[in-house]
């Protein structure tokens, strides 16, 4: 049996040999596609063919959102981004690494601790330690460091109630009056602020040599509870107070008021909860809507409030009001 260069391999025709054959009748040999009905042409002249797929539809639209429970809405550029989540700030006393427990006496930063941990140059409980990770307790274990014995310093959180007209900083170089001054019996280890309130404005202030904690609280993501008492110098409306919970751009980014409302039903006198760490923001709020702000007093910082601190006064966090400050971080 001679081989048909026109046919195929399973008795199709090839594809062109028509065209070659110059006006052949011939029909090719039912292929792949021969059960699947035609498509249907255009009805009106010059209209554009259609350009849907003969497949069977699948469960989902495509490009459309998902239904599944917790699945990405809005496609691939619509999607919500995942809420960043922190684990709670460790206790400065439970057990930690080795390489922290340097840091936190001051003699190098982490990364450098570890270099000296693999060198050989630290001991545990007079064992020479070379594991990156290794867990010591402070409270017990002894630490050296090429031979001299080492301790974290202590960790102090400090709560003030700052008055108006102070700096609200450990130490000014010009020698005007700072928060500083108020605590300098407080301890003897060196404090810092973990924000910053301006010098006219008055209320709570945290003051701490832990710079975990301190990263944590000003991170963007972290935007603790802050309640403040505002007076101004002349009456607020409530469209004011509506403009605020619905938010503005203020400086390139969007703030807008968690809760505000008249105390006592004074339009001079405002209650106002926001969520931001951004500087003066609570004034610059005010100022936007073309408001004169005469005083500004944080009330609340967090689980923390003003009761029982005097204005100018200062106390130490108590065991529950730090470990609710790390678990609200």
């Amino acid at each position: 049996m001679k081989n048909n260069p026109d046919q195929g391999r399973r008795g199709g025709a090839r594809k062109g040999s028509a065209g070659r054959r110059g006006g052949s009748s011939a029909k090719p040999s039912p292929g792949r596609g021969a059960g699947r009905p035609a498509s249907k042409s255009p009805s009106k002249p010059g209209a554009k063919p259609s350009f849907k797929s003969d497949s069977k539809p699948t469960g989902r639209p495509q490009g459309g959102p998902s239904n599944r429970p917790g699945g990405r809405t809005g496609g691939r550029f619509g999607a919500e981004k995942p809420k960043l989540k922190f684990a709670p700030v460790p206790d400065s006393t439970a057990s930690m690494r080795l390489n922290r427990y340097i840091a936190q006496a001051g003699i190098c930063s982490r990364r450098e601790a570890d270099v000296m941990i693999g060198a050989g140059a630290v001991t545990v409980n007079n064992k020479v330690v070379t594991e990156l990770g290794f867990k010591v307790d402070p409270t017990k274990d002894l630490v050296r460091v090429e031979g001299d014995t080492i301790r974290p310093e202590t960790m102090r959180y400090v709560l003030v109630n700052k008055p108006k007209n102070f700096l609200g900083v450990e130490h000014d170089p010009s020698g005007r009056r700072s928060i500083g001054d108020l605590i300098k019996n407080a301890c003897k280890e060196r404090v810092f602020p973990v924000d910053r309130i301006e010098k006219e404005s008055t209320g709570l202030i945290l003051f701490t040599n832990d710079g975990e904690l301190t990263k944590r609280l000003n991170h963007p993501k972290v935007a603790l509870r802050e309640l403040y008492h505002i007076t101004l110098a002349k009456k607020a409306t409530p469209e004011d107070l509506e403009k605020l919970k619905a938010g503005f751009v203020l400086d390139q980014g969007y703030v807008k008021a968690k809760e505000v409302e008249f105390v006592k039903n004074d339009p001079h006198e405002i209650g106002m909860e926001i969520h931001s760490n951004r500087s003066r923001i609570a004034r610059r709020m005010w100022e936007h809507l073309g408001h004169k702000v005469v005083k500004v007093d944080r009330v609340v910082y967090g689980p923390l409030t003003k009761k029982d601190l005097p204005r100018g006064h200062w106390r130490h966090l108590t065991q529950d009001e730090l470990n609710m400050l790390r678990m609200t971080t």
